[in-house]
């Protein structure tokens, strides 16, 4: 139990740090919103605790439905929906933003 569970936490790393990097390194997905401050907290208190889980929940859904994925010729589309929409909901939106990408910042 203990090798799956560390296997199926060494993936979502490995996908998150992958998403991550290749968002920042393309540049061109920034957001040009507002939030409130009730938009902020609730974004923090509610929906970034949501989407981390739904993201770790998402990634061993996608490994155990790996072999039928990679069968049916679908296995990044899989990841798409399963780990990497979750994934750039939780890390790469600005908090309290709607849209996913990185705050324009003024320069």
């Amino acid at each position: 139990m203990s090798i799956a569970s560390g296997r199926i936490k060494a993936a979502v790393l490995a996908a998150l740090m992958v998403f991550t990097s290749a968002s920042m390194a393309s540049g061109i997905n920034t957001v040009d919103e507002d939030p409130s401050m009730l938009a902020m907290t609730g974004d923090l208190v509610v929906v970034r605790p949501v989407m981390f889980v739904t993201t770790i929940v998402g990634s061993a859904v996608w490994l155990v439905s790996l072999p039928f994925s990679l069968a049916g010729g679908n296995a990044m589309q899989a990841a798409d929906t399963l780990v990497v929409g979750p994934a750039k909901t939780t890390f790469v939106r600005c908090l309290g933003c709607t849209r996913n990408g990185y705050r324009h910042s003024p320069e």
